[in-house]
């Protein structure tokens, strides 16, 4: 069902970035985009994890550097018997993290400085579990792939702003395309995230709070995670807002339009979810302000 759903984004996308090449260029900059767009999406199917890690300039830890990261993510990987993933570290005061990969046996999982420094060991472990659910169940194909070529059609809309319109430069066509490709084409790549992205944390939440064995430490870690994304900035995110989905809440800080449409559901919404699950758990419920 997930390769199912990366086909029909990645189609969805495709078209995106045809509509913006013919914007550019008639039907020769349609042709064009489709050729760039069939690239993209193979060396993104292959590549995506390291064009994204990349992005965050995130570098690869293990025991030495980074023992107590490791072994989290090594025993909640047991646990969801799954292959260890590789472990990336991303240099970031604001508590986050995000995994990627094309599958669990091409994974890895990556948090920020600032999620070691602000989270205890449970509420970091709730979080890698978060992640690794992502990864078990193949989300990450999808997540990763749509943030790299969505990516690719801001950077074509914001080509066409500058160069787009000169085939017809006495209508008022080329400036209304121009600004089309600018403002519609990054809206409409982010609703094709929106629509990978909010069920499936859901899913991830419960499987994290499962795995971890305390709903109530990611229900922490949400809401610490959360309040901290508001106020503490994630440069590399910001310059790169199309991996927002990826992380387990929303990193943009919503200035300007890279924050226009929210790719996770409410940090409320989804503590009361995994409340919920504390008590079917039988764990008792929990009582976490924000």
């Amino acid at each position: 069902m997930n390769y199912l759903r990366t086909a029909v984004l990645l189609a969805g996308l495709t078209a995106i970035f045809m509509v913006v090449g013919y914007l550019i260029g008639g039907g020769a900059g349609a042709a064009i985009a489709l050729i760039i767009a069939a690239v993209t999406n193979l060396v993104s199917y292959w590549n995506a994890d390291k064009i994204v890690l990349s992005m965050h300039n995130a570098q690869e830890v293990d025991e030495r550097n980074a023992p107590e990261l490791v072994a989290i993510v090594r025993e909640i990987a047991r646990r969801a018997n799954i292959p260890m993933p590789r472990v990336y570290l991303m240099d970031s005061p604001q508590p986050n993290a995000f995994a990627t990969g094309r599958n669990p046996q091409h994974a890895a999982v990556c948090a920020t400085t600032g999620l070691l420094n602000t989270l205890s060991r449970d509420e970091v472990a709730g979080v890698i579990g978060h992640e690794l659910g992502h990864v078990r169940n193949h989300d990450t194909l999808t997540m990763t792939i749509t943030a790299t070529i969505a990516g690719a059609i801001s950077m074509l809309a914001q080509f066409g702003m500058f160069f787009g319109g000169r085939r017809d430069n006495d209508s008022g066509l080329g400036v209304v395309g121009s600004l089309l490709m600018l403002v519609l084409a990054p809206v409409a790549a982010m609703i094709l995230q929106m629509a990978i992205s909010r069920t499936r944390e859901y899913v991830a939440d419960n499987f994290g709070g499962r795995i971890s064995g305390r709903p109530d430490a990611l229900a922490a870690a949400l809401i610490k995670i959360s309040r901290m994304a508001e106020a503490v900035p994630n440069d590399t995110a910001e310059a790169h807002p199309t991996t927002a989905p990826l992380f387990i809440i929303n990193p943009l800080s919503g200035r300007g339009m890279d924050n226009l449409f929210s790719t996770h559901p409410s940090t409320e919404n989804r503590v009361a979810a995994l409340d919920r699950l504390s008590r079917e758990m039988g764990l008792g419920g929990f009582s976490v302000s924000r």
